[in-house]
């Protein structure tokens, strides 16, 4: 039986570039970036030291010459936040593409777009 999420893998052309981005625009941490000596790294952050989840960010040309078939689109994220329009402003604030705040029958949602152009949503919800 599977009972959390663990790491979810994101596979971009440029890690430093995604780095940069995720901890230094969006706001989140490294929580490790490993090298195994050949070529091979990988760099997992993620919103605090804390979180449960946390993204791996890989080299796109490498997995794919590695393992030729899997399916290196971007996964379609879905982030929380309690305050959506102090978040939707620091987004916009760092010169990143973000979408218009819109309500949903879900909830109040915007998107926002990474450096490479790949479009993650984030909603507004509450947790008491």
């Amino acid at each position: 039986m599977i009972n959390k999420i663990g790491q979810i893998m994101l596979y971009v052309h440029n890690q430093d570039e995604a780095v940069d981005f995720w901890t230094k625009k969006v706001g989140f941490t490294v929580i490790s970036d490993e090298d195994n000596g050949q070529g091979m790294r990988w760099i997992e952050i993620a919103p605090t030291k804390e979180a449960e989840t946390s993204i791996v960010l890989h080299n796109k040309e490498m997995i794919a010459e590695m393992q030729p078939e899997l399916n290196l689109g971007t996964p379609s994220l879905l982030f929380f936040t309690e305050d959506l329009e102090t978040l939707h402003s620091t987004l916009s604030n760092e010169d990143i593409t973000v979408g218009e705040i819109v309500d949903m029958p879900s909830g109040r949602v915007f998107n926002f777009a990474d450096s490479e152009q790949n479009y993650f949503a984030v909603m507004e919800k509450v947790y008491n």
